[in-house]
């Protein structure tokens, strides 16, 4: 079989199909849940820490050029200028968006795994038996064998 032959033989399986498909959505998904991070649950974060700005959190590794006409407190404008920097309180925040796609995913399987899995009331039957009478003739058949 030729490379191509096989290479089509793989992009046709489903599997492949469905990866693709998520890894699309999944990247459409990471952009809704930057915004919701950064629009709605960091401002919150920031109101109840006293308006505390996470983008300000960082340790400047290098000089300022001479250059560099813009605020030295603005971690977006250093960074620009190329300043090395530590920014930490950008990971803060990549550690929320972490969590919050966690929680989220995690809610979703819960909710799948609770559409497909059987209703509680629903017991498994358990296979059928001797009855007590069919077990007692039985035991009789058994002793008057034996007898």
């Amino acid at each position: 079989m030729s490379m191509m032959q096989e290479f089509k033989t793989f992009i046709a399986r489903g599997n492949v199909l469905d990866l693709a498909v998520g890894v699309i959505i999944g990247g459409a998904f990471g952009k809704i849940v930057t915004s919701l991070t950064e629009s709605v649950i960091m401002p919150v974060v920031g109101f109840v820490t006293g308006g505390v700005d996470f983008t300000r959190f960082f340790v400047r590794l290098g000089p300022i050029p001479a250059t560099f006409k813009g605020d030295p407190t603005n971690y977006a404008e250093l960074k620009a200028a190329g300043v090395p920097m530590i920014g930490y309180g950008d990971f803060i925040t990549q550690g929320v968006n972490f969590l919050i796609v966690a929680f989220i995913i995690f809610l979703i399987v819960k909710a799948a795994n609770r559409l497909l899995e059987k209703p509680k009331d629903e017991a498994p039957t358990a296979p059928a038996g001797p009855t007590e009478v069919e077990l007692l003739a039985e035991i009789r058949d058994a002793l008057k064998a034996r007898g």
